[in-house]
């Protein structure tokens, strides 16, 4: 095993506490060979396991399996190509490697005729990605959505229970453990948009890297946006959509990926995954809508996927087989963030007199981006200022991001406050 930090751990735990169940469930004792750590005197308890040479442990001939719990790029990249290429399989939950390096990793494994997995990688010990590369092969998925980021599921949970700001949410994730020192990886979004790339790749058969996916994070999300959405019927998530979108004239069939805090009807099931829980759907022309929910990170339900992962790999080692490669036959060009259409929720801040609505409502109907409603919340102010709220039919992303820039430089718009996607998960693709 490479690592041992709150996973890793786990995963020894577990091996010790296990071992007879995981030897019958493997077909063969399943046992921990040595454990590549950088500070060794951390971990005494671990005795003659512990080493710092991890080089030289993923190409003994004693090991057959390359657990990696590390994360990051380098050395954990290095490491499981050399592992592989010595014809160890390899199970991991670094989603970051996987989203940056997930091809090369993926070639070396068929090269040496060994395993990849990486269940652990995007919801915890939620089972989904074993179901969409196994269980819904014989399917054309459609669409892939949800919520795959804990921390910030508990902060915009915790500002729509209590009203509380973005700063004092964080605040009180960081004090119970849900939110890193540096909480960048989660609340800027690109946690999520390494999951993404990872699901979108598997979900249509085709290579989906993080550069990819579109990525917006939850800082600029305010308690005035909570309110909002309350408003509406709807609640604020971060979610995390990748869709496969048919052709259509002069434009081939594609994917997209893509990562935001968006509006969502208070009545969808995935409005009421609350605190640090994951929930994804998958929709399949055949299956239909499934969902999966559950604990989407933490120690003890991250090596629970590990391990399933270990049990599989190890039994094909037994058996003389292999699982699933990687699959990307249908090789799909991603689409463009400017291309897709949702709806808008905008709010503004305007001068308080006659005729600055039109002016307004005029600058959307010159992008060709349709209003469903306009109203203006509360009365004007002292300042002569009034706060408009605008709510768009479904327009291109580009349409809306050229009105949005030429309202912020009229001089009767003293500011955009927020712009945020209302997604009706309901409907089926994106280009309509």
């Amino acid at each position: 095993m490479l690592g041992c930090g709150t996973v890793g751990r786990e995963v020894v735990r577990l091996l010790h506490e296990q071992a007879d169940e995981l030897t019958a469930r493997a077909g063969a004792p399943v046992e921990l060979a040595g454990v590549a750590v950088r500070r060794p005197h951390k971990h005494t308890d671990l005795g003659d396991l512990l080493t710092t040479d991890a080089s030289g442990l993923v190409t003994r001939d004693d090991v057959d399996v390359v657990v990696e719990v590390i994360g990051g790029i380098e050395p954990a990249r290095t490491l499981l190509v050399e592992a592989l290429k010595a014809g160890k399989s390899v199970v991991t939950a670094n989603k970051a490697l996987l989203a940056e390096d997930g091809p090369a990793l993926a070639e070396a494994a068929d090269a040496s005729g060994v395993d990849l997995y990486f269940e652990a990688a995007v919801a915890g010990a939620i089972p989904l990605l074993r179901p969409l590369r196994e269980s819904l092969a014989g399917d054309r998925i459609t669409r892939v959505a949800g919520i795959v980021n804990g921390t910030t599921n508990f902060i915009l949970s915790a500002m729509a229970a209590s009203g509380a700001s973005y700063a004092d949410a964080l605040d009180e994730a960081t004090r119970l453990g849900y939110a890193e020192a540096d909480p960048s990886a989660d609340v800027d979004g690109y946690d999520a948009a390494s999951k993404a790339a990872i699901l979108a790749s598997l979900a249509f058969h085709t290579r989906v890297n993080a550069a990819d996916v579109h990525c917006e994070g939850i800082r600029a999300v305010t308690s005035t946006d909570i309110a909002a959405a309350a408003t509406m019927g709807c609640v604020i998530k971060l979610l995390a959509i990748c869709e496969r979108t048919p052709a259509e004239e002069g434009v081939p069939e594609s994917v997209s990926a893509r990562v935001y805090p968006a509006m969502i009807p208070a009545a969808h099931p995935l409005a009421s995954v609350d605190g640090a829980y994951n929930a994804v759907f998958v929709e399949a022309e055949a299956a239909g809508q499934l969902m999966f929910y559950g604990q989407g990170a933490g120690g003890a339900p991250t090596a629970s996927a590990v391990l399933g992962d270990l049990v599989a790999v190890a039994r094909n080692r037994v058996l003389g087989g292999r699982g699933p490669r990687e699959s990307a036959y249908a090789s799909l060009p991603v689409r463009p963030i400017g291309t897709l259409r949702t709806r808008y929720h905008v709010s503004l801040e305007v001068a308080d007199r006659p005729g600055v609505l039109s002016t307004i409502t005029g600058e959307f109907a010159h992008h060709g981006v349709s209003i469903a409603a306009a109203r203006q919340t509360g009365e004007g102010d002292d300042n002569g200022s009034a706060r408009i709220v605008i709510v768009t039919h479904r327009a291109p992303e580009a349409a809306l991001a050229a009105t949005v820039d030429v309202l912020a430089g009229l001089d009767v718009v003293h500011g955009v406050h927020s712009v945020l996607r209302v997604e009706d998960l309901g409907r089926k693709g994106v280009a309509g």
